[in-house]
């Protein structure tokens, strides 16, 4: 009982006493606790969230110009008109749709996807700046690269070289086109940019573009994408223009076969070259032909197959969206932009003219002849213009197989203009 009583006399002890120190702890609770910041009036607060709008961004942009606001909304209609093509026209929609998508990110106003730290900035810097992400998809295309059609025919391999022709041509045309038009200034490295549009070969265009004129790699991209894409389209008028209804119809002999060896020696020899006579082209050539040399090996086909396939298109993806930090408002519109399209058109027009013109003096020179269509095919659309070839060689002769002859000067111009790219690229060490 006395234990008991002893118990109950102390716990009621312990209360009083936590009792009478409650407020001694409630006072240092409050003297520590921050000093609370009454809320603004609710109409302030209307107006500060009005703020982070997009709607807001696109009407009142930060450094009050027009670019930065309207020209976001301009800019977020071009990547729909992009998509629309690729979706809709199946222009090549590989390319254009995360390309489009990457232009809409790009112009989000107040989200900063695009500026430095961004994710597309993260994108662009680490896979298109460095020039990993094209030299990657080179080695893709290297490993879907048959170049039997060439080995077997090697004299095409001239139409592939007469077809870059476009490429230097343009980049004169790109520079008298700065001193003749305001507002248009390019120097020779944007010009050298531009004129590889001609080549016909996206990768390419963007591995370069992004070493010489970084500035220029949206409009630049977008324009060879779009023509390459517009193969069919622009390149037949010509090819009817510079041949003549029996040229048309020449049949060409059917081609010898290529064996396993010579495909291995290829790409080995290739690189070979390159290393001893153009070191710059190398970073191309050589992931052109890694790539192509794991096809043709036969030792590797799980290599082969995902470098053909699952590497290439998840570059392919980050490439596009990549792209679109240079599809800026403030980078693409502006008369410039239209400058790099219409010399984008003259490029490949130039282009297509130099391989049929080619293989018309081929004709002259030798007894065996080839038809000048297949010289369309040496801009580097592979496969689209060497089925443009076949397509317009059976108009004129229904039985007529004009394919396989065309893929060699086809093949010879993605090699053709990574060469070209590698001249270009010499001009960064001699321009300063």
């Amino acid at each position: 009982m006395m234990r008991a009583l002893c118990a109950a006399a102390l716990a009621i002890l312990v209360v009083l006493t936590l009792a009478a120190a409650a407020p001694l702890f409630a006072a240092e609770a409050v003297a520590e606790r921050p000093e609370v910041h009454q809320l603004p009036p609710a109409g302030e607060l209307v107006v500060e969230f009005l703020k982070t709008t997009g709607v807001y961004g696109f009407l009142v942009p930060e450094d009050g110009g027009w670019i930065n606001g309207i020209g976001r909304l301009l800019m977020i209609g071009v990547g729909l008109l992009l998509l629309y093509l690729a979706i809709k026209r199946k222009f090549e929609p590989l390319l254009l749709v995360p390309i489009g998508f990457g232009c809409i990110l790009a112009n989000v106003p107040l989200a900063g996807i695009s500026d430095e730290g961004g994710v597309l900035y993260m994108i662009y810097d680490i896979g298109i700046a460095t020039g990993i992400f094209p030299l990657l998809i080179f080695m893709g295309v290297g490993a879907m690269t048959d170049f039997g059609p060439m080995l077997a025919n090697p004299k095409t391999a001239l139409l592939g070289a007469a077809a870059q022709f476009g490429i230097f041509t343009t980049l004169i045309g790109s520079l008298l086109l700065s001193k003749w038009v305001p507002g248009i200034d390019f120097d020779l490295l944007d010009a050298a940019s531009i004129g590889i549009i001609g080549g016909a070969d996206g990768p390419t265009s963007i591995f370069l573009s992004s070493q010489l004129s970084p500035e220029l790699l949206g409009a630049i991209a977008v324009a060879a994408y779009s023509y390459m894409a517009l193969v069919p389209v622009i390149q037949p008028p010509i090819m009817r223009l510079l041949t003549t209804e029996s040229e048309r119809r020449i049949r060409m002999e059917q081609l010898r076969y290529v064996g396993r060896l010579e495909k291995i020696i290829f790409p080995l020899a290739t690189l070979g070259l390159c290393i001893l006579l153009l070191p710059s082209a190398a970073p191309l050539i050589g992931f052109f032909m890694f790539g192509n040399l794991m096809r043709e090996c036969g030792v590797v086909e799980r290599l082969s197959n995902t470098t053909q396939n699952a590497l290439i298109n998840i570059v392919t993806i980050f490439l596009g969206l990549g792209v679109g930090v240079k599809l800026s408002a403030q980078l693409f519109l502006n008369i410039e932009t239209l400058g790099i399209l219409v010399m984008g058109v003259i490029a490949f027009a130039i282009g297509t003219a130099g391989g049929v013109l080619m293989a018309k003096l081929m004709n002259l020179l030798s007894h065996t002849k080839i038809n000048p269509l297949i010289g369309s095919a040496g801009v580097s659309a592979v496969p689209m213009a060497a089925r443009v070839s076949q397509v317009e060689g059976a108009k004129a002769d229904p039985e007529n197989v004009l394919l396989m002859h065309a893929m060699g000067p086809n093949v010879a111009g993605v090699l053709g203009s990574a060469v070209a790219a590698g001249v270009l690229l010499t001009l960064k060490v001699l321009v300063p």
